[in-house]
């Protein structure tokens, strides 16, 4: 199969290129021609193609997708900062949204008139809306939450909900949980690693926000499937989500750093703001029983916890 894989050079393409190639797929990076260069010698070690098409331009897009004519789209459009702190996020909130949203659009135009059937979509699976137990793929988005959290909600709505509409074209959307693993910010060396060290992440309040993890090579595997698998969304998440209280700690033990700080929840909303206790007290787990019946998805456990169930608690 022929796959324009757009986001290549993000947190998730390296691994995506080599299972792609493991799986006998011919794969092409569309990479800006900015960074053309160190981005087509990255993607030429590893196999595939460089496709200069910069995803902000329709026309570029356009051009790109009609010139390999792929036999499907994986959408992994990003523009995240380097650093995971509450202040960098809020400062590259708007390009990110408007690299994904845009970038949805224009991939999604290209599509259709190059014929391109099957796309695959980065989407999120930590922004389910607050409820009881673990939620499925027909659970609502947290549209409703702390402000930045509601807007990147609302982002993934709407690419979801463009992507879908398309009747000619079949979407799989990856729900991706908050990836772990090499070149992600969660990693030993990693900037979540660093601030923990720091004791720049406390738990904040009762810590009962439950959250799912994905490690990048496991999310990379499922996205591959994605190319055969029925349309429709799927959590691409760890088996057992746990709660701040759990796994922070457990990251830091295996970082090598203090335990974490324990702050109340308007001493966080003075600091680093609603997010921040949103992410720690209301983030709502996923389900991956989808995913690992029909994509046959196996995520490892969550290495900081020793590869120990740690099932979530609510209430």
């Amino acid at each position: 199969m022929r796959v324009l894989l757009a986001g290549a050079t993000g947190a998730i393409g390296r691994s995506l290129i080599r299972g792609l190639k493991q799986r006998g797929h011919s794969v092409f990076g569309l990479v800006r021609s900015a960074e053309s260069a160190e981005s087509t010698h990255m993607l030429t070690e590893m196999g595939a193609e460089a496709l200069i098409g910069d995803a902000l331009d329709a026309a570029s897009v356009r051009t790109a997708i009609g010139r390999v004519r792929p036999d499907a789209v994986i959408n992994e459009l990003t523009s995240l900062p380097g650093h995971y702190t509450p202040a960098e996020m809020k400062a590259a909130a708007e390009r990110d949204s408007r690299v994904r949203r845009e970038g949805n659009v224009n991939l999604l135009a290209g599509m259709r008139e190059s014929g391109v059937r099957r796309y695959v979509l980065q989407a999120s699976g930590f922004w389910y809306a607050p409820g009881p137990g673990l939620a499925d793929e027909s659970s609502p988005l947290a549209v409703d939450a702390s402000l930045g959290v509601a807007a990147s909600a609302r982002t993934y709505v709407e690419l979801e909900s463009a992507a879908f509409r398309a009747s000619e074209i079949d979407c799989v959307a990856m729900r991706y949980g908050f990836f772990y693993g090499p070149g992600t910010w969660y990693t030993n060396v990693g900037d979540m690693g660093e601030q923990v060290r720091r004791q720049q992440v406390p738990i904040i309040g009762a810590g009962q926000g439950v959250a799912s993890f994905v490690h990048i090579e496991d999310a990379a595997f499922a996205t591959v499937a994605g190319l055969e698998c029925a349309p429709g969304a799927y959590n691409i998440v760890d088996d057992h989500p746990s709660q701040q209280r759990v796994w922070l700690p457990a990251f830091a033990r295996a970082c090598g750093a203090p335990e974490p700080l324990q702050i109340t929840e308007q001493e966080a909303l003075a600091t680093s703001g609603a997010d921040s206790v949103y992410y720690a007290t209301r983030v709502r787990g996923a389900s991956n029983e989808k995913a690992r019946h029909e994509l046959t998805f196996r995520p490892r456990p969550l290495e900081w916890l020793q590869a120990r169930a740690v099932p979530a608690q609510h209430g």
